[in-house]
């Protein structure tokens, strides 16, 4: 439902199809192909686009980028980044051009999106920038420190934060967070110079008076406590909620003495942030978050802040959920070759993304609804809006008419949801989609007989 979301593509019947394409991908919450094509020309329609050298995953991300940047304009921005990896294991007989994954063994390729999230609201207001890369059959796993940092894989971390700095111009300010695997010596030290850095603590590194970071907070007087909502550690488990002390203060860490890049300064100064789980746990590992930031950290207020800045990096995690075995099954996809498949990924990245947005949306949203449609649709979706609601004050939409959570609100219903019981998650929202987009074309068709 809205025109040019992937790109140009140099054609226009291109960008059409990439416009459908991902229209198909929203509707139908899913990235198998059979499915997306419906019929068997609809199928290789799908092919054909992805498999076009025109079409490709830079054109497709810089376009969702600047869309990104001007709705981050003037905004306090968190831009997380991580990465994730597409496993093909028992379906890589098939897969051309594509290296071993995590394993060695199984197929497979990588993912690692920058996603932008509003500081105060949680927002998640799109994709900056996103890198695909697969190994080659040659790749063997040595120590990191034994090559050049442009060559490594980590280089990506610096690299998310170079696009979060050109694509967050106009943004009041910009955080970039990361988890442990962002915790690199050289990420700190080459920060760009408008964007700050909030990294959970890998290495146990060596101080510049002699001492070792995680042993620090014990000299330091406990701030506050506060309730962290812990996510379920894995399928089928509950999430929980931990009460964690926080202790803070300010580290000068010492350039390692294997792999550093000699001209990186010699010592960085950087706040840290402990949050550690005090009390049950229920059987779980307790709760230990050891957090970077190259901005000072010296009272409650701010170690709070710092922790409630990191907890939005779970954003990123629902959509990978989203975007994989729990959601649109990337990985059953029968996309052979991989170019193709990085383009298919870029595409499900971008649609989990939007999903992220109607959920999230449902608990009051103020962004427009423009955000995510056709300003020419506005009509359609009004009239249907009306239709949708009850007698009761419970069925009426609560939000303000022409909102994002409006938007949800009017998704929701269409998708099956009764506005009782449990809030709408992504199923809901892909079936309500694909319900709007056919009675807004039918809306459309009709009013302009």
């Amino acid at each position: 439902m809205r025109a040019g979301t992937l790109g140009e593509f140099g054609d226009k019947r291109r960008a059409a199809t990439g416009s459908t394409l991902f229209e198909r991908v929203m509707e139908t919450g899913s990235l198998v192909v059979r499915r997306l094509g419906g019929t068997r020309a609809g199928e290789m329609a799908i092919h054909r686009f992805l498999s076009a050298p025109s079409v490709t995953t830079q054109e497709m991300v810089e376009t969702l980028a600047a869309r990104t940047a001007a709705a981050c304009a003037g905004r306090h921005i968190i831009a997380v980044q991580d990465t994730t990896e597409i496993n093909f294991a028992g379906r890589e007989e098939r897969r051309r051009g594509l290296g071993p994954g995590g394993d060695g063994v199984s197929a497979g390729f990588f993912l690692h999106p920058v996603v932008a999230v509003e500081r105060g609201s949680g927002d998640v207001l799109g994709l900056l920038g996103a890198k695909v890369w697969t190994r080659s059959d040659e790749y063997v796993e040595t120590a990191s420190r034994a090559r050049p940092l442009a060559e490594r894989e980590s280089v990506r971390w610096l690299e998310g934060a170079a696009c979060a700095e050109a694509c967050l111009a106009d943004a009041a300010s910009v955080t970039v967070v990361a988890d442990r695997e962002g915790d690199i010596y050289a990420a700190f030290a080459r920060r760009p110079p408008r964007i700050d850095l909030l990294v959970r603590a890998a290495q146990d590194r060596s101080l510049a008076d002699g001492s070792r970071l995680f042993a620090r907070p014990e000299a330091w007087p406990e701030l506050a406590r506060m309730t962290v909502t812990v996510p379920p550690s894995g399928p089928g488990r509950r999430g929980r909620l931990a009460t964690v002390a926080l202790r803070a203060g300010q580290v000068v860490i010492s350039r390692p003495s294997q792999g550093s890049d000699p001209a990186d300064p010699p010592q960085i100064t950087l706040h840290m942030v402990e949050a550690r789980e005090i009390g049950d746990s229920g059987g779980e590992p307790p709760l230990l978050w050891r957090l970077l930031s190259s901005r000072p950290i010296s009272n409650a207020a701010e170690a709070e802040e710092a922790v409630q800045v990191y907890k939005l990096r779970w954003r990123i995690e629902e959509i990978f959920r989203a975007l994989k075995k729990d959601g649109m099954r990337l990985e059953e996809t029968q996309m052979e070759k991989a170019d193709a498949l990085f383009k298919l990924a870029v595409v499900g990245l971008a649609a989990a993304t939007r999903t992220l947005q109607l959920v999230n949306a449902r608990d009051g949203s103020t962004r427009p609804a423009t955000d995510v449609i056709d300003v020419d649709l506005m009509p359609a979706v009004e009239a249907i809006a009306v239709k949708l609601e009850g007698r009761t004050e419970r069925q009426r939409n609560p939000h303000p008419r022409g909102s994002l959570a409006w938007l949800a609100w009017v998704v929701a219903r269409l998708g099956g949801w009764n506005c009782y019981y449990k809030p709408p998650g992504p199923k809901t929202m892909h079936c309500g989609w694909a319900q709007l987009a056919a009675m807004a074309a039918g809306f459309l068709i009709a009013s302009h007989q």
